[in-house]
């Protein structure tokens, strides 16, 4: 098992992954192929059904055997494989969660317009799996700062930091801009795998990708302190990934806690974290102004939902009645 550890290993995953010892690795995760006649390198995107689905069968198989007991398995597909994955899952794993991600997509014609993508969450398991509870900061008016949504007369019991993430994400969102994108057809963003790590795994455990691409997973691995297994076909893919892990550092952290960074901010913490966490930022008090006020971490960046404002100031500065214009009521019901 050691040779394999911390290495991308080009090759076939199903040879490869008949290698890996049985109860081996902590969290697999895969990203296959589409079977949608995309563009790889090194790969045939264009299988008739059956052939498809048995080689899906074949290396989804080869994941639970090689998960931990304590382990989990995720999946990322559209929802139409994902459907046939979980036949398959049913049988030999403990579903958890099927996780919707938002993530608008192109026209099909004749269809509804899809706007997810989807993450099964299944347990080697499920008595047996570990797993966090992690939550994402609270999503605000881009325009005012006020919180989107209206806990009415519950603000006092508002956490500071923001609510405890669902299996419907709408936070975190697609690699937009070609210039951050690699060559590479279908490439996720770090903070998606970065909260599943978090989520089921502590430091220096295992973190396999039997369809590496171009190193979301592993570089995601190794900055949260984990130990990662990536495998991938294509040449120029794997050289693409360990070019970027050259320059990766497992640094995502604040006082020794595991956190997921964006830009200047984070988007994910576990819960239990929290107690740590907090001596960091300054919390807006009484609790209810979280409504209007962000948390400002202490090394002067603040919250605003997925991202942070690359701003200096110790409390986000904001006009009641640019509020009161954004929501339609007046000032000074804002102020009291």
């Amino acid at each position: 098992m050691e040779i394999y550890l911390n290495k991308i290993i080009k090759g076939d995953c199903l040879e490869v992954l008949k290698k890996i010892p049985d109860n081996s690795v902590d969290t697999t995760f895969a990203d296959p192929p589409f079977n949608l006649n995309k563009k790889y390198n090194s790969y045939s995107d264009r299988r008739s059904l059956d052939t498809y689905l048995l080689w899906c069968k074949q290396w989804l198989t080869e994941m639970v055997r090689i998960t931990k007991p304590t382990g989990s398995i995720f999946v990322h597909n559209i929802p139409k494989w994902l459907t046939y994955y979980a036949s398959f899952l049913n049988e030999i794993a403990d579903f958890k969660h099927w996780i919707s991600w938002d993530a608008m997509s192109t026209p099909l014609g004749k269809t509804l317009m899809p706007t997810h993508y989807g993450i099964l969450f299944y347990a080697k398991d499920r008595k047996l799996n570990k797993f966090y509870e992690v939550r994402y900061p609270h999503k605000r008016c881009r325009k005012c700062n006020v919180l989107l949504k209206d806990y009415g007369g519950k603000k006092a019991g508002l956490h500071p930091f923001g609510p405890l993430v669902s299996d419907v994400w709408t936070d975190l969102h697609r690699i937009k801009h070609a210039k951050n994108r690699d060559a590479h057809p279908c490439q996720l963003p770090e903070t998606i795998l970065e909260r599943l790590i978090l989520m089921t795994t502590d430091e220096g455990d295992i973190i396999l990708d039997p369809f590496n691409g171009t190193g979301t997973t592993v570089i995601a691995a190794k900055r949260l302190g984990r130990k990662y297994i990536g495998i991938e076909l294509d040449k120029q893919y794997v050289t693409i990934a360990e070019e970027k892990l050259r320059n990766v550092r497992p640094d995502s952290h604040i006082d020794g806690v595991w956190v997921s960074k964006y830009l200047n901010g984070i988007a994910t913490i576990r819960d239990k974290d929290w107690d740590v966490l907090q001596s960091h930022f300054r919390i807006p008090h009484p609790i209810p102004l979280l409504e209007y006020e962000n948390i400002v971490y202490k090394n002067g960046k603040i919250h605003k939902h997925a991202h942070i404002m690359d701003k200096t100031e110790d409390l986000l500065v904001f006009s009641f009645d640019d509020v009161a214009a954004c929501h339609k009521i007046s000032a000074k019901s804002v102020k009291n």
